[in-house]
């Protein structure tokens, strides 16, 4: 379980990550995309899949991306959520015929495929939220999506459907999802 853990921080790490990090990005990539998948999530006493959409209508520039990573970075997780809220809907993500609007979604080039980050600016569920003793949803304020495609706009990926961004004493974002289990992406496929 410990091991489990420890690899979904590392991955919504590389979520994180992949919001910051400077280089080359999307203002180049093609406008009105659209990703269907399998999201999925297992635990030891449950288990279920349902499909979902990323509808995303542009991607960000280049200069909100490092708005918004000047936001991530000096201030709080309501400080974040509300940036995102002020930027304009450039999208929606689909699950189970749920729709959550984007607010952010940036793609950079990775090898012969690219790494797509979305943000939305609401929590899509809480994973496990209904159960007793469930842990308080407040400041669990968004939602993170990280499609890895490859050259053929096909891929995996992960979905934190509630979470939380924030930085650390050292300066380091960190990233804590509501639920205890990954939630997979497989199967992305960009819709033609």
């Amino acid at each position: 379980m410990r091991t489990t853990i420890q690899a979904r921080r590392l991955a919504v790490a590389a979520a994180a990550v992949a919001i910051l990090t400077t280089g080359p990005g999307s203002t180049a990539q093609s406008q009105g995309e659209r990703f269907t998948a399998t999201a999925s999530v297992k635990s030891p006493k449950a288990g279920g899949s349902a499909p979902v959409a990323f509808q995303i209508d542009r991607f960000v520039t280049d200069a909100d991306r490092d708005r918004i990573k000047a936001v991530v970075e000096k201030h709080d997780n309501e400080a974040t959520r509300a940036a995102l809220a002020k930027m304009a809907d450039i999208g929606f993500i689909d699950l189970a015929g749920r729709r959550t609007p984007i607010k952010y979604a940036y793609a950079r080039p990775t090898g012969d495929g690219r790494l797509i980050t979305v943000l939305t600016a609401a929590p899509i569920l809480f994973l496990g939220g209904a159960a007793p003793n469930a842990k308080p949803k407040k400041g669990f304020d968004l939602a993170l999506a990280l499609l890895i495609l490859d050259g053929h706009d096909a891929g995996e990926g992960e979905l934190a459907p509630a979470v939380k961004l924030k930085t650390d004493a050292a300066g380091a974002i960190v990233t804590e999802d509501y639920g205890r289990e990954v939630v997979r992406l497989t199967g992305i496929a960009k819709a033609k």
